[in-house]
């Protein structure tokens, strides 16, 4: 792409109607208007190869991989970088003006292009926890049903599955359950079954995209990441090179402290909670894990691996529990991010020896 005639057309994406900005090399507006869904396509087949930009939304991986497949630079940019070049009010015209300004900027962070793969894999994680949430619903309030005729059960999913089980087939007194209550909890543990069969077929699915891809496999020997986790980062991930170094994609992941600073004073607060929340709330579940293991050694008296897991069980008792699985997470993070940039096999004698 000759870059002294290149020439950059922001879209601000919607459902139907497509809100267009294009600038030539020398920064002067040289179109402005909207296109309907229907014609933007046809539009950036007959456009001369140019940087097209767009916000991180709703589809716009999809206009993405269109846009890079008739030649184009996509530029992908989070919403958040986009909201200071908004001049004025805020509409689509000067959403599109914005995102275009922000595309032009030298020291501009982008987000990569997903293939549809990748999206295979998110789509999988996001049906997989919707039906996770609607179980512990559906589990709620069969405790609330119950707690209301006098019967209280413990905590855990087992415990709620089975103590139906118990009252259906009258092993269990039902104490003043009506035909009509016992009927409906019959339906509900019909729901019960239906919403774990699904949540066990998006389970087989991942686990064979883990034995099928070779990064999965790559991060699962290491202590605290299964199957869920491994597919979940590749996905998230992308190319490693995305990232210049294992502490940046940690930050990707919120997974870094905020801090806050004046005249050279600066102060450091709580995690920053940025990026990916899915696969954060992973990491840090896969962390308590490997910390259990960590604590294990250190209690049964086998040594440890290395100066890091000393440094993690020290702040375990200077810090306490939750504090310690959030740094671990990030050192998990950046182990992950380490083995598939470097395409080097783990080694948990090396991972670990880095204080």
């Amino acid at each position: 792409m000759n870059r002294k005639n290149t020439h950059t057309l922001g879209i601000d994406l919607a459902k139907n109607v497509f809100q267009l900005h294009r600038i030539d090399n020398l920064g002067q507006v040289c179109f402005k208007g909207k296109l309907s869904r229907n014609k933007l396509l046809a539009f950036l087949g007959e456009l001369s190869p140019c940087i097209v930009a767009m916000e991180a939304c709703s589809g716009s991986h999809y206009w993405s991989r269109k846009a890079t497949s008739f030649g184009h630079e996509v530029r992908m940019i989070a919403p958040q970088f986009v909201k200071p070049f908004v001049k004025g009010n805020k509409n689509d015209a000067a959403d599109a003006e914005a995102i275009t300004e922000a595309a032009m900027r030298p020291s501009m962070r982008f987000v990569s292009v997903k293939t549809p793969q990748q999206q295979d894999i998110n789509v999988i994680h996001r049906v997989r926890q919707r039906l996770i949430h609607n179980r512990t619903q559906l589990a709620n309030q069969i405790r609330g049903i119950l707690a209301e005729y006098g019967i209280v059960m413990a905590k855990g999913r087992q415990k709620v599955g089975k103590l139906i089980q118990n009252l259906l087939a009258g092993e269990q007194s039902p104490i003043d359950l009506t035909p009509l209550t016992m009927e409906l909890l019959g339906e509900l543990w019909d729901e019960w079954n239906l919403l774990e069969d699904k949540i066990s077929r998006q389970n087989v699915r991942i686990a064979k995209i883990s034995a099928e891809t070779e990064e999965c496999q790559k991060l699962e020997k290491i202590t605290g990441i299964g199957k869920i986790i491994s597919t979940a980062l590749v996905a998230v991930m992308g190319s490693p090179h995305n990232f210049k170094n294992g502490r940046q994609f940690a930050a990707f992941l919120g997974l870094v402290p905020k801090h806050k600073g004046t005249g050279g004073n600066n102060r450091i607060g709580k995690i920053s909670k940025r990026g990916n929340v899915y696969l954060r709330t992973l990491l840090i579940h896969g962390a308590r894990s490997a910390l259990r293991v960590i604590l294990y050694r250190f209690r049964s008296g086998t040594s440890l691996l290395g100066g890091a897991e000393k440094r993690f069980y020290g702040m375990y008792e200077k810090k306490g529990y939750n504090k310690t699985c959030v740094a671990l997470a990030n050192k998990i993070a950046r182990v992950c991010w380490a083995l598939l940039a470097k395409d080097e096999e783990y080694s948990a004698q090396k991972a670990f020896c880095i204080v």
